[in-house]
């Protein structure tokens, strides 16, 4: 079998918050991130992406150049990289919102992840109901627009020129932007989560909320391509290039962040269908010494699509696996004994058949396999259930 259980990991593990790059974890709590950590403001660790390290030199270059006629030599640079690291302090304050929020709520959150183009809280449970759902999403806009005003607050009391009042200045302007962009009604965004918790609220389906708001993402992505593109002919001029590229590179991370809502959506909606009893593999039991082809012969005589080798007290203690069958040619499998292409049971591949739902995926996911064997709760053998079965069940997914 090709398919085994990591490849539906990813989509069971994802909300519509998360990334893609962060939505498989391991079954642990173990504490590590994809990147470097700089702090824990009330307790939650927070990493900054190695990646972010070049992307803010690029931005400390650009804004030291648009800096080259007001400032000089190296003070342009100076205001400049501390503009970058003002910035991303408000976007983690931005985040820190969010997660004391829903921390407020008891829902946990893991940290807080700070990447070239913003940062996100990953927060482990979504919010249980729709007004939750939309005083957690809220929260970072909200402060994000309170940092702005605050900002302009300032301006009557910064010299205006001065490398302060430039810092405040610009600081009060990037809030603003970020606090309205997050508000826009589409996810990945804020405004998108709070969109979906408003049509939540109003139709009772969560699931029917998510695609509505993750197809409200996917048109807003088109949109902040093709926009510059169409208002830069009707004006007559190309446009600023860099502008435009980000533009293009933020409308990918929301098409592919709503793209991934719908998956985990779907995913949820076909959760409940899932059970090990009607996925099973009806079994026969033989002996590890039988030949292969015998075994086979009796798989085929009783319907069956799995073997199971059993010792003298007919007790399990392997499965034969599917795959080394198929790459037996047939003129070997006589003279080859049945339990040699077995594995041995180890007690996580053996599974209650009353599985279902999240409980087998995450059976499935502590133990990776190709095959496990299914008892019934008095420890009689239910079957055989293969990974590329339950795969098959999310194909499309």
């Amino acid at each position: 079998m090709a398919c085994t259980p990591r490849s539906i990991g990813t989509v069971a593990s994802t909300t519509p918050e998360k990334p893609p790059a962060t939505a498989e974890k391991p079954p642990h709590r173990r504490e590590s991130g994809p990147g470097i950590i700089i702090a824990r403001p009330f307790g939650i660790p927070v990493y900054i992406s190695p990646y972010w390290f070049v992307i803010a030199g690029v931005f400390i270059f650009i804004y030291a150049n648009d800096l080259a006629s007001t400032l000089h030599g190296s003070t342009r640079f100076i205001v400049a990289a501390a503009f970058v690291v003002l910035l991303y302090v408000s976007v983690l304050v931005h985040e820190l919102a969010h997660s004391v929020v829903a921390r407020s709520y008891g829902l946990p959150v893991r940290r807080i992840l700070l990447y070239p183009l913003g940062g996100f809280s990953e927060i482990e449970r979504e919010p249980p109901t729709p007004g939750r759902e939309f005083l957690v999403s809220a929260a970072g806009p909200a402060l994000s627009l309170v940092l702005a005003a605050a900002g302009f607050g300032l301006m009557h009391v910064v010299p205006p020129g001065t490398v302060a009042g430039t810092l405040v200045s610009q600081l009060r302007w990037a809030n603003l932007i970020v606090g309205f962009f997050n508000l826009l009604p589409g996810l990945p965004l804020d405004g998108g989560r709070m969109l979906r918790a408003v049509i939540w609220k109003l139709t009772g389906r969560q699931s029917t909320a998510t695609i509505v708001a993750a197809w409200a993402g996917r048109a807003l992505a088109v949109a902040l391509f093709v926009v510059p593109f169409v208002f830069g002919q009707v004006n007559g001029r190309g446009g600023d290039v860099v502008s435009v590229l980000w533009l293009a590179v933020i409308a990918v991370f929301m098409w592919t962040g709503a793209g991934q809502a719908i998956k985990a959506t779907r995913f949820r909606e076909r959760l409940p269908g899932l059970q090990a009893r009607r996925l099973a593999r009806r079994a026969v039991s033989v002996s590890a010494d039988t030949p292969l082809a015998e075994a086979i012969r009796r798989a085929e005589e009783n319907q069956a699509r799995a073997v199971v080798i059993v010792d003298h007290d007919d007790k399990p203690i392997a499965i034969v696996n599917e795959t080394a069958v198929m790459a037996t040619p047939e003129q070997r499998r006589p003279w080859m004994e049945a339990g040699a292409l077995a594995r041995s049971l180890e007690p996580s591949l053996v599974l209650p058949a009353d599985l279902s739902g999240m409980a087998l995926l995450d059976a499935i996911r502590r133990a990776p396999a190709t095959e496990y064997l299914l008892v019934e709760p008095s420890g009689q053998v239910y079957g055989v259930l293969a990974a590329r079965d339950v795969d098959h069940a999310f194909a499309g997914v």
